[in-house]
């Protein structure tokens, strides 16, 4: 089985590339209840104005959504759906990471999260630098253009 067939895609932040200048990605793990596996499982998380933060030596998630879980038949205690969640990366990666972001302005944010093939809960973090106007738009004039190019020279 290929590398691309053997991750399952629970969620990408598409904003991510339409904000940001995606510089690098490293994997991290990260910590959930088990009722909030759950619900990633069945589509109940949201990437987009989530971001991490690097402090003390540790990486933390913030403002990552996840929905409580429908199905709880127990009535388990559910976690607040947009609680802190820390993020499990090796000392050196955090250390890299860290001093990146300080040094140069860059900010680093969830890309997307997935299920590796071991059955675990993974997010593809960016280190990304944000854009500014023009680059917004001369990336929608680019999106645009093939849209209208690809529409032109379609084939029937």
């Amino acid at each position: 089985m290929s590398k691309a067939q053997s991750k399952n895609i629970l969620n990408t932040n598409r904003k991510a590339h339409h904000r940001y200048h995606i510089l690098e990605t490293v994997e991290a793990g990260i910590v959930l209840t088990g009722s909030e596996v759950k619900s990633a499982k069945t589509g109940g998380l949201n990437l987009s104005d989530s971001y991490a933060v690097l402090k003390n030596g540790e990486a933390w998630l913030l403002n990552c959504h996840i929905a409580p879980y429908a199905y709880d038949a127990l009535g388990m205690r559910q976690a607040e759906p947009t609680r802190s969640r820390k993020l499990l990366l090796k000392k050196q990666e955090i250390a890299k990471m860290m001093s990146k972001a300080q040094a140069k302005g860059w900010t680093v944010i969830p890309v997307e999260v997935y299920v590796n093939e071991k059955g675990l809960v993974k997010v593809l973090l960016g280190l990304a630098q944000g854009k500014s106007g023009p680059d917004r738009r001369d990336d929608i004039k680019r999106k645009d253009l093939e849209r209208e190019l690809g529409r032109k020279y379609k084939l029937h």
